[in-house]
């Protein structure tokens, strides 16, 4: 009876935990956000071409790519109670630093810092699903945790657009800088490791990086997170730009509907999670359950490619909802199979290794729209993001294979397996 009531304290807390896991990526991306609202405005007032646009955003995803690794293995290593709120911490100042900010070379260092401290925020995340959740409920907490970047997004355009109208862009940065220091305080008093892991220590120097990089499945993992986080940072970071400059809304009306993608893209989160443990649960395989939902994701991805080439703004959001349905279910099943395949004790330097491959290639996009854009058009840069999620299938078949426990822990750095 005393082991019953025992048991049910921790499932209750594991569901509290990924509470604060979901208001801290919602804050996280609603302080990333800011700039992409306040970017027709302050592109207008500071002379801002998109080519530079798209370096200040290149460089947030530098600081992104540069931190992963080492943030990995230091949550890794130290553990998330600590960590995981001095990196909230830090990014909740660096962000409202960014209100004091007057030219394109305070914009680039600044997002650099806050990338390299946001970096962590899915490292940490992905390492508590991993710790407290069995498998056949880690797709549907993986959903409910990643769609809290989704809710971010969806918050960010009325309540930024309203702080800046009111106050100016400035002071858009400092809202939500203040409520990223606000959860630092709930975290430190609820979160604990699950009593499983409490004795637990990775043996000093057991799995390196380099022998992880020898595992097909984590290249293959690592391509999956490249060929589509960068989807989804499009729609983070220049949505509210296209649709101010070549659908003409006013700021106001982005306000009112640059939500819905967002809205659609957290149903994804869920819908893909709950669909892939729904499939678990009925007696299909992980491998069988998670390969299916990715395909049917990644289908929806691919209305993308029509959406310049409709002249209602009516059917052109249809199109943006249904991709970021697709785009988020993809991203809820990704942390899903990280969580499937490899133990807690390497979970967030893996992570972090996805997180450099979205970064090298975000960096890349970023760069390459804000060109396209000022000597061409944005069809090319819709075209690319409908089908490069086509590549997630790829990588899924040929690198990962299928998907399964990998026996990582047994390993020291002279005996990784050659194959996977």
């Amino acid at each position: 009876m005393r082991r019953s009531h025992r048991e049910g304290g921790t499932t209750a807390l594991r569901w509290w935990i990924l509470a604060l896991l979901f208001l801290a990526i919602t804050i996280n991306i609603l302080d990333r956000q800011v700039l992409s609202l306040v970017a027709p405005g302050l592109m207008t007032q500071l002379h801002i071409t998109n080519t530079q646009y798209g370096v200040i955003l290149m460089f947030f995803m530098l600081g992104m790519t540069i931190g992963q690794v080492p943030v990995g293995q230091a949550l890794d290593r130290y553990g998330v109670r600590r960590g995981f709120p001095g990196l909230i911490f830090l990014w909740s100042i660096v962000n409202m630093l960014h209100g004091a900010a007057s030219a394109v070379a305070q914009f680039c260092g600044l997002r650099f810092l806050l990338g390299v401290a946001e970096c962590g925020t899915y490292s940490a995340g992905v390492k508590v699903i991993g710790q407290w959740f069995p498998a056949e409920e880690r797709a549907f907490a993986c959903g409910i945790f990643n769609s809290g970047s989704l809710a971010g997004a969806i918050i960010a355009p009325p309540v930024i657009v309203w702080l800046m109208t009111r106050f100016g862009w400035r002071a858009a940065f400092v809202l939500p800088g203040a409520i990223g220091l606000a959860w630092v305080l709930p975290w430190l008093r609820v979160y604990r490791k699950p009593p499983a892991t409490e004795d637990k220590r990775e043996p000093e120097g057991a799995v390196l990086v380099r022998d992880l990089l020898r595992l097909p499945a984590v290249w293959g993992v690592i391509a999956i997170r490249a060929f589509s986080g960068p989807v989804t940072q499009f729609y983070w970071y220049w949505l509210p730009s296209y649709l101010n400059r070549a659908r003409g809304m006013s700021l106001a009306k982005i306000g009112m509907l640059a939500w819905l993608p967002f809205l659609c893209g957290a149903l994804g989160n869920l819908g893909g999670g709950w669909l892939s443990s729904r499939l678990i649960r009925s007696g299909w395989s992980i491998n069988r359950s998670r390969k299916t939902v990715f395909s049917l994701s990644v289908g929806l991805c691919l209305s993308a490619v029509l959406v310049p080439e409709v002249s209602s703004t009516f059917a052109a959001m249809t199109l943006l909802c249904a991709a970021s349905v697709g785009i988020n279910s993809v991203a809820a099943n990704h942390i899903g199979i990280l969580t499937d395949m490899f133990p807690e004790s390497v979970l967030a330097r893996v992570t972090g290794l996805t997180g450099v491959g979205d970064g090298v290639v975000s960096m890349i996009m970023m760069l390459v729209t804000g060109i396209v854009i000022d000597h061409f058009s944005y069809f090319p840069i819709f075209l690319g993001v409908g089908l490069f999620p086509l590549l997630v299938l790829l990588s899924l078949a040929i690198l990962v294979g299928p998907v399964r426990r990998l026996p990582i822990e047994r390993f020291s750095v002279c005996s990784v397996p050659p194959s996977a």
